[in-house]
């Protein structure tokens, strides 16, 4: 369980933009955020926070955080994301999702959100995002590293410069479409890839592979692979998760 007082540390000087139409939600929460961060600015709909956004940015005073919902009038989350990156693409976003949002998940992950809070908000989930979110902003910027040797846990390792699997020193066997698969899944670990990116990928390589066989392709796979390092998101698509 994440103390209060393990946050405070990463978030008493920083800003955050809360996007919520919910006028009860946006209020309890806003008190809340108000205990950690340094200044919380709170509106009820997209455009708002876009402008806020904007003369901040302008001010050279940009927000260290944004948590924003998925459906809000004017403009929603997914919109208001897309424009900020435009502008910062450096800029550390949190959707908050309810069980409906599905259809917005993939374009939001596909523009690079990496953290989502569930709807109704649990305090304790919050809590742990904000310390994880807090933490990465405080890390120092560090050159992207490419991956050569992928650890995959358990003595398993993938080689992409060779597009070898091993078990130790044991080579595994890989079909063309298993490397194939491997090679764009693990060109950013953590990335859910969408079977639509799958098949586009396979394309610009003169491939084809029909979207409803690549569950076929990734179940054989996965019995290649130590448990849990080849990750299926329901709905969405698949992650390449690494220990290394």
């Amino acid at each position: 369980m994440i103390s209060p007082k393990e946050l405070l540390p990463y978030t008493k000087d920083m800003t955050l933009l809360f996007a919520e139409d919910h006028t009860e939600l946006r209020v309890n929460t806003t008190e809340i955020l108000k205990n950690f961060f340094k200044n919380v600015d709170s509106v009820s709909d997209g455009e708002q926070a876009l402008e806020l956004y904007e003369a901040a940015l302008n001010r050279g005073d940009a927000y260290d955080l944004v948590l924003t919902d998925i459906k809000m009038p004017k403009m929603d989350g997914v919109e208001l994301t897309q424009k900020i990156y435009e502008q910062n693409p450096m800029q550390i976003v949190i959707v908050l999702s309810a069980h409906d949002d599905s259809q917005y998940l993939l374009p939001l992950i596909n523009l690079g959100i990496e953290q989502f809070l569930k709807k109704p908000i649990d305090f304790q989930e919050l809590l742990k995002v904000l310390l994880k979110t807090a933490k990465k902003i405080h890390q120092p910027i560090k050159e992207e590293t490419v991956y050569v040797e992928i650890d995959l846990g358990d003595n398993f390792s993938y080689n992409k410069e060779k597009k070898t699997l091993s078990e130790g020193k044991e080579n595994i066997y890989l079909t063309k479409y298993e490397i194939l698969f491997l090679e764009l899944i693990t060109q950013q670990l953590g990335k859910i890839y969408s079977n639509q990116d799958i098949v586009n990928y396979f394309t610009t390589l003169d491939e084809k592979i029909d979207p409803q066989n690549i569950r076929k392709l990734v179940s054989k796979l996965r019995k290649k692979l130590p448990d849990e390092s080849l990750e299926s998101i329901y709905g969405v698509g698949y992650r390449m998760l690494s220990i290394g």
